[in-house]
């Protein structure tokens, strides 16, 4: 299977050139710790033990195999989108969002009281709410989805 792009001029897509530089070789290790009881990370770092226990490229090589891309393609891709998660989230809620989320728990820790954390909580359950009308009525963007407003 060649990769291509659409970008080359000419009769049709030209062949991408591998880059010269190979990705770095990572083994995959199954990592149970240790980290000290104060640790701030250690939600984290308990995941990260927890799924010690997985082979995740049973599904890599399996979805590889099904959609007939490269297991290091796969592999790739995946690494990529979750080390790109958060950039991703930013783009789709936009900086005014997120810096408006901020702006609640910042002003819900500075007064540092249960009734702001309750309150702060209020506001963003207000904003997420808002946010997934649409996910919840359909009809909001999709004429083909409206309740009829004819009469016979």
């Amino acid at each position: 299977m060649e990769d291509t792009t659409g970008s080359g001029a000419g009769d049709g897509p030209e062949p991408v050139t591998p880059s010269p530089d190979p990705y770095e070789t990572v083994p995959l290790v199954r990592w149970d710790g240790p980290w000290p009881d104060d640790d701030p990370d250690s939600d984290y770092k308990r995941q990260v033990a927890d799924h010690r226990l997985l082979d995740p490229m049973d599904t890599v090589r399996g979805l590889a195999e099904a959609l007939d891309i490269p297991v290091g393609a796969v592999v790739q891709h995946i690494l990529a989108r979750w080390a790109t998660a958060g950039s991703s989230a930013l783009m789709e809620l936009g900086s005014e969002s997120v810096n408006r989320m901020r702006r609640i728990f910042a002003e819900a820790e500075t007064e540092g009281t249960d009734d702001a954390r309750l309150a702060a909580y209020g506001a963003l359950l207000g904003m997420v709410s808002w946010l997934s009308h649409p996910l919840d009525h359909p009809e909001v963007y999709d004429p083909a989805v409206r309740p009829s407003t004819q009469t016979d």
